[in-house]
């Protein structure tokens, strides 16, 4: 079977890799999914990430036009992030990662069983 010709610098899936390959990115845009979240929101639904990453996947994720973050004139400043109409064209890559994680799943557990 030949080998695929190399990925152009221009290919449509080097660009998508370059935003889902990222730890926690496609966890943070799964919860985006559900709707609006403050920070502190995300940072409670996603266990083990630091406030470091977390800001700095926002900042990626908004910098690709993804999700945008609205700020509240208030005392405590309270920031709410979204994602955007391109950004919820994730949700069907979340909805493929997700069947293709059952399939895995399965496929161990049918290994298990049969050791």
């Amino acid at each position: 079977m030949a080998s695929p010709p190399p990925c152009p610098p221009a290919c449509p899936v080097a660009t998508a890799a370059r935003i889902v390959e990222g730890k926690w990115t496609t966890l943070i845009v799964r919860e985006l999914l559900g709707g609006c979240k403050r920070f502190s929101e995300l940072q409670r639904s996603l266990p083990g990430i630091s406030a470091k990453v977390l800001t700095e996947r926002l900042k990626l994720l908004e910098e690709y036009h993804l999700l945008s973050k609205r700020t509240y004139a208030c005392i405590p400043p309270k920031t709410e992030y979204s994602l955007t109409a391109l950004g919820m064209d994730l949700q069907q890559v979340i909805q493929a990662m997700a069947s293709f994680g059952t399939a895995l799943q399965q496929a161990a557990a049918g290994q298990r069983d049969q050791a």
